[in-house]
């Protein structure tokens, strides 16, 4: 065949082959059809993964960077710096505590004793790690926390912060671990006391089961404070609770304690709960190179929020409240007070005031009270260990009640309680004065209104007779309202331990 035939062919083949393909292409690239889930679940998965491999690791990286310069101008500026413990990511910490050698071996202990697989009884310890541990958050804690904590009390109270120990105070060491110990009147006690102590350190509060309600419960472990439940008779639970107290303790996490437990019911100091104080020191090294320093701190209020919530609670028979009657009387108030915001006749509720005492070094107090141990409480047994952290509670809770300020209320109230007949203001200032110069001789703090004593008990009975706790009648005579004792007696059991003839708080209940 001649040559030209022959490439005549494979041309005409390579075209035949080219347009077969072409044909093969074009039914290729003919559009698909798809259901409308499937592509919304395909176009989530695609955003998914961009957002996962791009922009997650560098947002991260950007806000990482951001938090760490905002650590280390705060911590600068701190006098109780921020510890590694606390910026350790909450899972990590949970994995910590759920592993630890004592948990564990709590857990074998559950299993047995309640007839169970071992891996149930560590599932039930990682419940409750999960409950305990917090995930503090230094950004929301000083960028955010800070200023809400600030507005709140500003706007409630005048907010003071009285004595303070300065020198024994900056001389605690800067490695130590401080424990702040505090009365308990208010749940105002967190937002003051951690705006108070926020140019020293971020503190993390032990907080009840009452805070656990969205969205409280996500803010509350921001801000670094842990959860108790309060008469928890669960040996797992207790075990958990206590490691993981120690662990922060031994980090030298600053922390906040209130030894009574809970909200004062009458206005007096309670006696001390021993659990959260024990857990602290049960396997504290005297030898070690960490102290931990209890610094007492007194609060006191010219009105507490839920005083008369927390008389009724007190009183075996009062009526008990439903929660929709209760949600009544607190709209009630708030409406009350926000209706006398618009009107321009509304006042703060007083003063506010915390003071700051002089530091317990737990190694030295150790060392007196327990010398045949050498300080050494993990050389005790049980009852003897208790017997000792009694005694400090009691030795923590006098030294609470020596810095209770005296403020205004608490001091007309006990005034006006005592007096046998109606007085006029000029005997109710002078019946005052003594007062306060009693108080004073017996080494009681207290807090006095532009340095001034006058003012301070005009604002006493002002915020007295606004509240019609106490009456004024036609002859300008000053009495405690009849129906109103029981408030009175409340603000004035807050400085009833720091009259000379006031009873011992710390021995009050024994």
């Amino acid at each position: 065949m001649p040559r030209k035939a022959v490439a005549a062919r494979r041309v005409a083949a390579m075209l035949a082959a080219g347009i077969a393909e072409g044909r093969a292409v074009a039914t290729m690239i003919e559009p698909v059809t798809v259901p409308l889930w499937l592509f919304v679940a395909i176009g989530a998965f695609a955003l998914w993964s961009v957002l996962d491999r791009l922009l997650i690791p560098s947002t991260r990286w950007f806000l990482r960077g951001r938090v760490n310069r905002l650590i280390g101008r705060i911590n600068r500026r701190l006098d109780i710096e921020i510890k590694p413990f606390q910026l350790t990511r909450r899972q990590v910490l949970i994995d910590r505590l759920l592993y630890d050698p004592q948990v564990v071996m709590a857990a074998a202990e559950y299993a047995r004793a309640g007839n169970m697989p071992a891996d149930a009884a560590m599932v039930r310890a990682r419940r409750y790690a999960s409950k305990i541990v917090p995930a503090f958050n230094a950004y929301f804690y000083f960028r955010i926390g800070y200023g809400l904590a600030r507005g709140l009390a500003r706007a409630l109270y005048r907010v003071r912060m009285g004595y303070a120990d300065a020198d024994a105070l900056a001389a605690v060491p800067s490695d130590a671990t401080v424990v702040f110990v505090m009365n308990h009147r208010s749940n105002m006690d967190y937002v003051l006391v951690a705006f108070l102590a926020a140019d020293r350190t971020a503190l993390s509060y032990a907080v009840g089961e009452w805070a656990r309600i969205w969205p409280l419960q996500q803010l509350i472990r921001a801000m670094g404070a842990y959860f108790v439940r309060r008469n928890s008779n669960d040996p797992l639970y207790r075990r958990v609770l206590e490691r993981y107290v120690h662990m922060a303790t031994e980090a030298g996490v600053a922390q906040a304690m209130y030894p009574e437990g809970g909200l004062t019911r009458d206005g007096k100091l309670r006696p001390p709960r021993l659990g959260l104080l024990d857990y602290a020191l049960k396997s504290f090294d005297p030898a070690g190179t960490r102290d931990v320093v209890f610094v007492p701190v007194g609060i006191n209020y010219d009105r507490v929020l839920e005083d008369r919530t927390q008389l009724r609670a007190g009183d075996a028979d009062a009526k008990r409240v439903g929660g929709w009657q209760a949600f009544r009387v607190t709209a009630r108030f708030w409406g009350r007070n926000v209706g006398q915001m618009i009107r321009g006749r509304w006042f703060r509720f007083g003063y506010a005031c915390v003071n700051f005492g002089t530091p317990v070094s737990a190694r030295a107090w150790l060392a007196t009270n327990t010398p045949d141990s050498g300080g050494d409480l993990r050389r005790l047994d049980k009852d003897a260990r208790f017997a000792v952290i009694d005694r400090l509670g009691g030795d923590l809770m006098r030294a609470i009640g020596a810095v209770v300020p005296v403020l205004p209320v608490s001091l007309v109230s006990s005034v006006l309680l005592d007096a046998t007949e109606p007085m006029d203001e000029l005997g109710l200032k002078a019946a005052a004065s003594d007062r306060m110069e009693a108080l004073q001789a017996a080494g009681a703090k207290l807090y006095l209104p532009r340095a001034d004593r006058d003012y301070a008990i005009h604002v006493g009975l002002r915020m007295l007779t606004l509240r019609r706790l106490v009456a004024v009648d036609d002859n300008g005579l000053y009495a405690a309202v009849a129906a109103e004792r029981p408030l009175l007696t409340y603000y004035a059991n807050a400085i009833a331990h720091l009259r000379p003839t006031g009873a011992d708080p710390a021995m009050d209940a024994r």
